[in-house]
């Protein structure tokens, strides 16, 4: 506060010195070039004193008398501050600026990310515990959503990561409206890029807020908001994890063997593997046991006649073929 009182004298001072200069201006004589170069000389000096001062934080209200701003160093503004630091979002709008300050923050950093980091991965676990329980005491699903779970549990993975985003998206936009009722010169969409900023720990800093007396509730909001998205994006990274790996697994032996198959021509036509999908489909799903012995059978008559499909249309000779083509099969089975 000092600081900014002190920069703010300065460049009042330099605006005065500046008007005295133009209003004692002379246009008679030899007098006016030297009048010029004092002018543009004491234009100089108080475009330096003004950016100074426009650097450090002043308020360039000039019908004001470059009002200081608050006070940035107030408990709740420290709150906010160590809880930045803490989280490693850091925006930047406050700053320690002294030695000891700043060797303060080091070694607050060191010893409180960590810590930090264990809690929000602990809220991450209550959350997922949560979600778990409450998913136990919802009504059944429908039959037709549960005969495409059963047949594609990747989809169903995929369904839960689509669903844990969408409610990522309303705890932002939840946010979002909150700040937009806080600040008066904020839209909706401003506060939404600053939530979705400080939930993936980017912290930009351009958009923070100035309203001391949220600066609780905000913190709070950032401590719940990154537990979750540190969930909902480890479970985003599961399921690319688990892609990744399923097209691993397609592009190994039995991708290979298709693509010979292809280059090597001589009338097989490739088309009549899309029975395949339907194979893969079969093959990869998990095993049945107990109690559904009929689902279990009904797979296994799927893959044999797919199978057999496919078998046929690859061994049906092509009109213009003499002799039947070499083909190999490949039965793989992934572990997924």
């Amino acid at each position: 506060m000092a600081k900014q009182e002190y920069l703010r004298d300065r460049l009042l001072t330099q605006r005065w010195n500046l008007i005295r200069a133009v209003s004692d201006y002379n246009f008679n004589g030899t007098e006016v070039v030297s009048m010029e170069k004092l002018l543009s000389d004491q234009l100089s000096i108080y475009e330096k004193v003004l950016e100074e001062a426009s650097g450090s934080g002043l308020s360039l209200e000039i019908e004001n008398n470059f009002p200081p701003l608050e006070e940035k160093w107030s408990i709740l503004q420290a709150v906010f501050f160590a809880s930045t630091v803490l989280t490693t979002i850091g925006y930047g709008n406050i700053v320690p600026e002294t030695f000891w300050g700043r060797l303060f923050c080091i070694i607050y950093a060191l010893v409180g990310i960590p810590l930090t980091l264990t809690v929000i991965a602990d809220l991450g676990r209550v959350f997922a515990t949560c979600v778990s329980v409450i998913a136990k005491h919802l009504p059944e699903m429908p039959k037709w959503c549960s005969r495409v779970s059963e047949a594609n549990p990747a989809g169903q993975k995929s369904l839960y990561a689509f669903w844990a985003v969408g409610f990522l998206f309303v705890y932002l936009s939840a946010g979002a409206g909150l700040f937009k009722m806080w600040e008066d010169d904020w839209t909706f969409y401003d506060g939404f890029y600053f939530c979705f900023i400080t939930m993936t720990t980017i912290g930009f800093g351009d958009l923070v807020p100035k309203r001391p007396k949220y600066m609780l509730l905000c913190t709070l909001y950032i401590l719940i908001g990154l537990a979750l998205t540190s969930t909902i994006i480890e479970l985003v990274r599961r399921q690319y994890a688990r892609s990744w790996q399923q097209l691993r697994a397609l592009s190994g032996p039995l991708a290979d063997t298709l693509r010979r198959l292809g280059d090597a021509g001589r009338g097989v036509d490739v088309s009549a593997l899309h029975d395949l999908r339907k194979v893969l489909t079969v093959v990869t799903m998990p095993r049945m046991g107990g109690g559904r012995n009929s689902l279990a059978d009904k797979r296994q008559l799927e893959w044999e006649a797919a199978l057999e499909a496919v078998i046929r249309n690859i061994n049906s000779p092509s009109p213009t073929q003499q002799k039947p083509p070499i083909v190999q099969i490949v039965i793989y089975e992934s572990s997924v």
